[in-house]
């Protein structure tokens, strides 16, 4: 047998006979060893590096989400009511794209998982100017859904506001594509503001600046893993520079201005254009029609928020470059607007990309009616504006290009620029449809809303088109519906005002114009609301807009704020009750009654209705404050401790938080814990009344007079009309023998409060005591 076997060995023509290597008795050849043992080493190194690995990591990712560590990464959160699935915004679905204290939330969103029978669902897709900002409420989705209302009022509309703030197409991206998950009949899209400055923009602050797509892809994708969010977590914490970044608005961007040439923006741009198309197939794929835009900016009364010139200009063409120049601003502002614009002209031909310079020349020709030429030099200002927040000629032309590419049936391109522009005599786009860069006035607004609502008429099926009633709403009809008061009006243009005091927009050129015109709209409404005329009309605007619509949550919200303003904090309660019914998953309806029932005094309702809010959205820095000022009002201080300082943690750079942190340490005696976060509260903010007031308070105790002078100073200084204030510096000067400052102070703050009795007996005591100085022995 064990002959037969080497003869067939042997036997070139039996090799295809050999019983496997290794079995038993039959000896392998040394060649047929070598193979064995290579393929071996191989089978080895295999497991070795990438079996193993692969085991372990998936190991890691099991223990992780045993221990519950890491996020949910998809926009969309289903939630159960009774027997009904629905959708709810998932807050941590930004996470992937922003730092944990630079996350942007979506306004709230609540809608059947699956679409209810008979109604049209749409969803809009954007950034903070499809979202509304800077009041949602009013913005461009919310007067769609009142014209739409109004028109077809046998219809069911769902509308779902998709607008984040700061978000750019690499975001909108994954949103789209789990739109196309959930019967969406039409989908709006307006975008393109954020690209430059958004996640993985050229000019970002949240991370890397302008990556190849696959790049971002494979980051993202990573990132959906609890391993992936780990590793994320370890770099970010490593960079201190990212993790301790709190919210700043536009202000984070001002050290990251970027060059017209430089490449990161093309590498932006091509990012842009496959992400646009992927959004769009995305949406047709799924059955939905679409309404694709181009982004309409404020050219006309924008000015650059910054500008940067061409550094290689030999020197002979710089001097020649700077007078014309100044000739030409001096021009300007004696109002020779045709010479201005020669000297400019002249000067653009050296240093064309200089985005300031291209604006001054575009004013001219505004004033010399050569709109067309003015127009052309608009844009070039904001294409080569060194602060990109406006979406620049370059992403509109893909806009247009994406639109012409996916026509037909399914697809209606908006050219929103031109549309908008026709707004203004000289056909640009300016302060007639904004309130600054991109966000959009209440006109403006209402504009964009009409031009979607004719569009997605004509996408309607031809039974429900059958259905339309009369025109289209006006503005203010629109507006009764949607509960705006002057009320309303005037905090919108306090928010404004506030965000104009900021840079960028306080350093535009135009800035305090705008300043001085928004200043007396916001002074005009406010003399108009102090009556109680203005109050009874407000509440019947709301009462009108919740009887027709009594499921708007948004209305049951205004109402409630109204309510609070007027002082009915027992009614508010019952309004933002009425929120939670409409979104039980939300977070502001728990935290606003938890809030109210605090004002009453109902502390224990108050913290339960907080607790809620905190569980739902752990990062909410102001439901943690909340909380903590409830424990702190209920003598729980070691609680209010601790809400304070996540609080605070979540938003480093509040100062009244770490001042309430102080407070907290002081009153459980810990008070050189407390003096040292007042000063940290000054480091953050040096006009922080409320931290010199605590620390004035902390060093008195601490019989540290002088020190507690300067802070009593700086409080007066801060606040010079508070009777308290100038009674608390006269007794700090007192304590120190200041007796003729202490009088003058207690003599003040008699003057501003008469009825202030501790000032009139501290006032006679120092009297007394400068007598008896005076006259040390009066027997004599």
């Amino acid at each position: 047998m064990l002959w037969l076997l080497k003869q067939q060995s042997n036997d070139p023509k039996s090799e295809c006979q050999h019983e496997p290597v290794g079995t038993r008795g039959a000896p392998a050849s040394s060649k047929s060893i070598s193979d064995i043992t290579v393929h071996r080493k191989w089978l080895f190194r295999l497991i070795a590096l990438v079996i193993v690995p692969l085991l372990a990591l998936g190991g890691l990712e099991a223990a992780l989400r045993l221990a519950g560590y890491g996020y949910r990464t998809s926009f969309f959160e289903k939630i159960r009511i009774g027997r009904q699935g629905f959708l709810a915004n998932n807050e941590n679905f930004g996470l992937r794209f922003f730092p944990p204290r630079l996350v942007r939330w979506s306004v709230p969103i609540m809608l059947a998982e699956r679409k209810p029978p008979g109604s049209y669902r749409i969803f809009i897709l954007g950034e903070s100017a499809a979202e509304g900002d800077p009041q949602p409420v009013f913005g461009p989705v919310r007067y769609l859904e009142i014209l739409l209302r109004e028109r077809f009022p046998g219809e069911k509309f769902e509308i779902v506001n998709l607008g984040v703030t700061a978000i750019n197409s690499h975001v909108i991206v994954p949103i789209a594509r789990e739109c196309a998950r959930y019967q969406g009949d039409l989908w709006i899209i307006y975008m393109g503001n954020n690209e430059m400055v958004g996640p993985f923009g050229a000019a970002s602050v949240f991370g890397a600046q302008a990556p190849p797509l696959g790049f971002v892809r494979l980051s993202l994708a990573i990132q959906q893993t609890r391993v992936g969010q780990l590793m994320m977590a370890v770099t970010r914490k490593l960079n201190r520079k990212t993790s301790n970044t709190s919210w700043g608005n536009m202000e984070m961007f001002l050290g990251n201005q970027i060059g017209p040439d430089d490449p990161r923006k093309e590498v932006v741009y091509q990012n842009f254009q496959r992400n646009l198309k992927d959004i769009v197939r995305a949406g047709l794929d799924s059955g939905a029609k679409i309404i694709l835009n181009t982004v309409a900016v404020n050219l006309k009364d924008c000015p650059p928020f910054a500008s940067l010139s061409a550094t290689n200009l030999p020197a002979a063409d710089h001097a020649t470059y700077n007078q014309l120049c100044a000739d030409g601003f001096l021009a300007e502002k004696q109002g020779n607007f045709e010479e201005a614009a020669k000297c400019f002209e002249q000067a653009a031909k050296s240093n064309p990309k200089v985005s300031d310079l291209q604006f001054h020349l575009a004013e001219c020709l505004l004033h010399l009616t050569n709109f067309a030429a003015a127009r052309e030099r608009f844009q070039l200002a904001c294409d080569y504006d060194a602060l990109p927040f406006r979406a620049d000629s370059r992403i509109n032309d893909l806009i247009r290009q994406t639109g012409r590419q996916w026509a037909g049936p399914g697809l209606i391109f908006f050219d929103a620029v031109s549309a908008l522009g026709s707004s203004n005599p000289a056909g640009i786009c300016g302060q007639e449809s904004f309130y600054e860069h991109v966000h959009f006035n209440f006109g403006g607004n209402y504009r964009l809303a009409r031009a979607w609502a004719e569009r997605v008429e004509r996408l309607l099926p031809a039974a429900v088109r059958g259905g339309a009633v009369g025109g289209w709403a006006s503005q203010e009809t629109c507006e009764r519906r949607l509960g705006l008061t002057d009320m309303d009006r005037a905090s919108v243009f306090q928010t404004v005002i506030q965000r104009l005091n900021a840079p960028p927009l306080s350093i535009q050129s135009n800035n305090a114009r705008r300043l001085e015109a928004l200043h007396e709209e916001e002074r005009d409404l406010r003399q108009r609301v102090t009556n109680t005329i203005a109050a009874v009309n407000a509440r019947e605007i709301y009462l009108e807009a919740i009887k027709r619509a009594p499921d708007d949550y948004y209305l049951h919200a205004g109402f409630g704020n109204f309510l609070e303003l007027v002082g009915d904090f027992k009614q508010a309660t019952a309004q933002w009750r009425q929120v939670i019914e409409l979104l039980p998953h939300n977070t502001i309806g728990y935290f606003q009654v938890g809030r109210l029932l605090g004002l009453q005094g109902q502390l224990a309702e108050a913290e339960s209705a907080l607790f809620h809010a905190v569980a739902l959205s752990p990062n909410f820095a102001e439901a943690c404050f909340e909380l903590g000022n409830i424990h702190f009002a209920g003598g729980k201080f070691e609680l209010a401790l601790q809400d304070y300082e996540r609080a605070w943690k979540l938003a480093p750079q509040d100062a009244v938080y770490c001042v309430r942190v102080g407070d907290a340490l002081s009153k459980l005696n810990r008070r050189v814990g407390a003096i040292q976060r007042y000063r940290q509260a000054l480091q953050l903010d040096p006009n922080c009344l409320e931290a010199h007031l605590a620390l004035g308070r902390e060093l008195f105790v601490n019989h540290e007079f002088a020190e507690a002078e300067r802070e009593y100073k700086e409080v007066i200084r801060l606040q010079p009309a508070n009777s308290l204030d100038r009674l608390n510096l006269g007794v700090v000067l007192a304590k120190q023998g200041q007796f003729d400052g202490a009088l003058r102070q207690f003599e003040e703050a008699l003057r501003l409060d008469p009825s202030n009795k501790m000032a009139r007996v501290n006032l006679d005591q120092i009297q007394a005591l400068k007598q008896q100085s005076n006259n040390p022995n009066p027997g004599r």
